[in-house]
């Protein structure tokens, strides 16, 4: 594999990299000889008072595209937010660090080894949009990564980079933590601001859009970590710069975290549009014990499952697609040809069940449903009528027929199950007296690791 150029995780190796003091040392080399400050790049846009629509339009000419998973445009995202001088409401950024799509594992790098160049992110942000305060709601059961980010946001506070008069520039800006408390729910942005005004993470219908009205029915935009973590680099380095790594779609890196059955699961960096297959063999060391590939997610477990012979596709939005699935968070898991793709399928939609908020009755049903019909086949009790009854649930269910996308999450995979790998219900279908069929193993002969690296 060609060597390419990275940018995200360069910090991350260096010893004490969560600190304020390596993270100023390192910028150095960027740093205007007159910036005295951790944060470089902020203070270059805070000293010459930089127009904020300038730094907009940096984003948007940069083509940055949401990594929470959908992908949608970041600078375009920004500038929803409504005009300060009509709009003299307060107005707030909340950042995206629940992280709890199944396979996904990405952000909790970030913000355990980088933490300040999330701040630093989060405060151009903010700038940006003229927002006086910032959330970062972080996943429960990150109790490391939780703390890096408290110790590093007390630091920025005590030099002056976080709260009132920032650097004596005039700009004003409060960044606060918030525990969440394991919902997978919350990771939607709706339900994330739920979650922060203290009420259940039930999500909002849309509209009112969260530009309009989100925390406290206040103008809010909700960013993911590594979105945000990207700003500082396209706005020291510039749009062009940017452009220059990934596609002309979806340009610069991504973070990719592979498990599964690969010999190096981690966390890595790429270009978009990348092979997947250079990312399994070439970056991850290839299917473990020798074994072949059966099927991969490309970005998570809501993405829809792919047959092996698909490894060729450039890992961008719109190849991906066109594949039948979707990038989402980059969260690529590989199964070998020991698995069985009902079993997956059974305990991912054990997973939606329990994770619905059960507001709409088409996702409260319909995960149950599901859930029920696959582990009646997985236990050998299916019927081949349960193919169709599980295409006509998920049909139901998605796209667009519930407030929020969980239902979504659950029936794309389901759609993509009876699409690619019909011949495997069909087995577990015709199974008599609970009696497994010999071609479709029941479950996964060996657990698959879960290690974080670095490229």
């Amino acid at each position: 594999m060609s060597q390419h150029e990275t940018y995200l995780l360069d910090r991350c190796d260096l010893e004490n990299s969560h600190t304020l003091e390596v993270y100023s040392e390192h910028s150095a080399k960027n740093r205007a000889a007159d910036c005295q400050s951790g944060y470089p790049t902020l203070e270059r846009i805070l000293r010459t008072k930089q127009d904020v629509k300038a730094v907009v339009e940096e984003i948007k000419d940069s083509g940055l595209r949401g990594r929470g998973g959908a992908g949608f445009p970041s600078g375009l995202k920004m500038s929803f937010m409504p005009d300060p001088s009509k709009d003299p409401r307060p107005r707030f950024l909340a950042v995206n660090a629940d992280e709890s799509e199944p396979g996904t594992c990405k952000d909790r790098v970030l913000l355990r080894e980088d933490p300040h160049g999330l701040l630093e992110g989060i405060l151009i942000a903010c700038y940006a949009m003229s927002a006086g305060t910032a959330y970062i709601y972080v996943r429960g059961e990150y109790r490391l990564e939780y703390q890096r980010v408290k110790d590093a946001l007390a630091e920025a506070r005590a030099a002056g980079l976080v709260g009132k008069n920032i650097l004596g520039s005039g700009f004003d800006c409060e960044v606060w933590m918030h525990q969440g408390a394991g919902a997978y729910i919350c990771g939607e942005e709706t339900g994330l601001m739920e979650s922060l005004e203290g009420k259940r993470g039930h999500p909002r219908p849309k509209p009112p859009f969260p530009a309009g009205s989100g925390l406290w029915g206040n103008p809010t935009t909700v960013n993911n970590v590594e979105t945000l973590f990207n700003l500082p680099f396209i706005l020291d380095r510039g749009a062009t710069w940017y452009r220059g790594m990934g596609t002309d779609k979806s340009p610069g890196n991504i973070l990719v975290g592979i498990s599964g059955h690969v010999a190096k699961p981690g966390v890595y960096e790429v270009p978009l549009g990348i092979p997947a297959r250079t990312i399994i063999e070439d970056i991850a060391g290839g299917v473990w014990k020798n074994r072949k590939m059966l099927a991969w997610f490309p970005g998570g477990s809501s993405t829809g499952l792919l047959p092996a012979n698909t490894i060729d596709t450039a890992m961008d939005h719109d190849s991906i697609k066109a594949a039948g699935s979707m990038l989402g968070t980059g969260a690529m898991i590989v199964l070998d040809e020991t698995t069985s793709i009902v079993h997956i399928s059974r305990v991912l939609a054990r997973f939606y069940d329990h994770e619905s908020c059960g507001q709409c009755s088409q996702c409260r049903e319909g995960t149950q449903w599901l859930h029920q019909i696959l582990s009646r086949m997985d236990d050998g009790r299916g019927r081949l009528e349960d193919i169709e009854l599980l295409s006509s649930l998920a049909s139901g269910m998605a796209p667009g027929k519930t407030i929020c996308a969980l239902a979504d999450a659950a029936a794309i995979p389901t759609h993509a199950l009876i699409k690619n790998f019909r011949t495997a219900l069909e087995a577990a279908a015709s199974q008599v007296d609970g009696a497994k069929a010999a071609a479709v193993p029941s479950t996964v002969t060996e657990p698959a690791k879960s290690v974080e690296a670095s490229a």
